[in-house]
């Protein structure tokens, strides 16, 4: 792993394992088919998506204890191998024996024996499934440009397009503003990372944002080697390009007590 990206998530597990008790940013939602989806911010790349009774975790981190008073998870996305992203003492410390475990190769190569079984699923770019009535399609996630020592190489990690209700969200993972991104169609939701030298500056992510037009964006996975990037700067971007945009900022690195 890159040396400044592995110093930035061992910064990340001190802040959160060094407190006990998470504070955690308001959750939100917004009507589906299904019932309200409701939307919970944890930390840079983990959240939690909630509808009908179904408990979705996204690249969860901070062992339990970041997750006070949310219901186990149904169904956990990885997106990829970081530490950042793919946490096995997180996964073992909030799954249940039967919660679902949706993994690109890659992650699923490295995950100890204890983790693996029927209830974890290998799903690579291109493919997707249907899991408690929810769609789940595996979408490519990769620096620009492509090359064999990027941070993030092509078909190695998963975004992710779920839909829920008639809802499609739009899970970036560690990205640029790649062809598969700006070629969306009827994104509902999306969650875009925004983080140097991992992923892509505000201007990348906002001109990729414009290009595939969601109807609500949110920034998340946005602190860096330079600390927060500029989320204010990136709406502003946004709405000049698109008032039809909304763009939801949250507090993804909330304090802790």
């Amino acid at each position: 792993m890159n040396f400044m990206k592995a110093s930035l998530l061992a910064l990340l597990s001190l802040i959160i394992l060094s407190n006990t008790k998470a504070q955690l940013t308001p959750s939100d939602a917004v009507s589906t088919g299904k019932g309200p989806l409701t939307i919970q911010p944890i930390v840079h790349a983990s959240l939690v998506l909630s509808v009908g009774g179904t408990t979705i975790y996204v690249d969860p981190t901070g062992e339990k204890a970041a997750f006070p008073g949310i219901k186990s998870p149904d169904m956990i996305l990885i997106t990829d191998i970081h530490g950042d992203h793919f946490d096995p003492k997180t996964i073992a410390s909030v799954r249940t024996a039967s919660t679902v475990i949706i993994v690109p190769k890659a992650v699923a190569d490295l995950m100890p024996d204890s983790l693996k079984g029927a209830k974890t699923h290998i799903l690579n770019n291109g493919e997707n499934a249907v899991l408690s009535g929810i769609n789940i399609a595996a979408i490519p996630m990769y620096n620009l440009p492509e090359s064999p020592t990027a941070k993030h190489t092509k078909g190695r990690g998963n975004g992710y397009v779920l839909t829920i209700g008639g809802k499609n969200i739009y899970i970036s993972g560690d990205t640029q503003g790649i062809p598969e991104m700006r070629a969306l169609k009827n994104i509902d939701i999306a969650f875009v990372c925004m983080n140097l030298p991992y992923t892509m500056d505000i201007k990348e992510a906002a001109d990729a944002v414009l290009a595939f037009r969601p109807k609500i964006v949110y920034p998340y996975h946005y602190r860096g080697q330079g600390g927060l990037s500029d989320v204010n700067g990136f709406k502003q971007l946004v709405e000049a390009g698109n008032k039809g945009i909304e763009v939801r900022l949250r507090n993804w690195y909330p304090v802790k007590s």
